[in-house]
């Protein structure tokens, strides 16, 4: 049974407080959080401890450590957790800052603990099943990549403000899935963007509608799609076309019935939100990060990975700035 501390008790704190107890091998013992009430009413929810970060760190009898507080900590706390000998689950991004994260990338190595970040989508079924085709050659080489991922609804200014912006906040697990598919980061990003959804959002400096394309330098492409909002629900999808044949991945729908009349054919919408459509995903996520540490295995979903993904949304950013392909360089992947 590993003894886990969850740091951060809002909303991706509760999702990954279920996902631990639902574990016959993991257990909820602590709960940190820079609001002491929430700590307080997840602990008492859970029957874990509310306690400080410091307590947290310094207890030798926790095994791990789950970091969902904001974005801005992430880096500090996978180097503190590590250096405590705590192996660590850190929601994504890694970091605001690629250089900040590309240190705490250095400081977690130099420690041998493992770093899973979690990057929930390379866990729902649907997208793991694409992927496994992918690998066993069911469609030949992967030559071109689309994805789409477009959210319902734009979040208020007052998120995009302290977000990282679109590339990190959001896309960054489109740049996640474009690599991890692909095995390796692209040699190239270009990047358009606007602001159309939302003009508070613009006024905040951030895109809300973009499309990414990455380039390899053995010619395969991957072009990513972003919006802010899609009224419909949340429309999530994977098409990967190969030298001899396409794989995709479609929408998960409320349901599956369908009606079909002279008029047409009729279906469910997808469904509105990510806590609905991953959910499972989180699940998955965290009983691959428990079997990792059971077995030694390397993590699913490396720190060095989520860094990828970071310089990929570093490059992406700088593209909309200057209207230019930005290359990523070795030394953005940490190399």
């Amino acid at each position: 049974m590993f003894k886990i501390a969850l740091i951060g008790a809002g909303r991706i704190g509760l999702i990954h407080a279920k996902s631990i107890a639902a574990n016959k091998d993991s257990q909820l013992v602590a709960i940190a959080d820079v609001f002491a009430e929430a700590a307080q009413k997840l602990a008492a929810e859970t029957g874990a401890e509310a306690r400080s970060v410091d307590d947290i760190l310094a207890d030798p009898g926790i095994d791990a450590v789950l970091i969902a507080s904001s974005t801005d900590t992430h880096s500090d706390l996978i180097e503190r957790a590590t250096a405590a000998g705590k192996a660590v689950l850190c929601e994504k991004p890694v970091d605001l800052s690629l250089e900040r994260a590309l240190t705490a990338l250095q400081k977690a190595d130099a420690t041998g603990k493992p770093v899973m970040i979690g990057f929930n989508r390379r866990f729902d079924p649907n997208f793991a099943s694409l992927k496994a085709a992918f690998d066993k050659g069911e469609i030949g080489k992967g030559e071109l990549l689309a994805i789409t991922s477009f959210d319902p609804a734009p979040p208020p200014a007052s998120y995009v403000k302290v977000s990282g912006g679109l590339f990190r906040d959001m896309m960054i697990h489109d740049f996640d899935i474009a690599c991890w598919i692909y095995g390796s980061a692209p040699a190239r990003v270009t990047a358009t963007g606007s602001s159309i959804v939302d003009p508070a959002i613009g006024a905040e400096g951030d895109v809300d509608t973009a499309v990414v394309t990455l380039a390899w330098d053995d010619g395969r492409i991957a072009v990513i799609k972003n919006s802010r909002r899609a009224g419909y629900g949340y429309d999530q999808r994977i098409e990967l076309l190969g030298s001899e044949g396409l794989l995709s991945a479609q929408n998960v729908l409320e349901n599956t019935v369908q009606k079909i009349t002279n008029a047409g054919a009729l279906s469910a919408k997808p469904v509105y939100f990510f806590l609905e459509r991953y959910m499972r995903a989180y699940e998955i996520e965290w009983t691959a990060f428990i079997e990792a540490l059971k077995s030694g295995a390397t993590m699913p979903a490396t720190l060095r990975e989520g860094v990828a993904a970071l310089a990929c949304a570093e490059a992406a950013t700088q593209s909309v700035k200057t209207g230019q392909t930005v290359a990523v360089t070795p030394a953005m992947l940490g190399a």
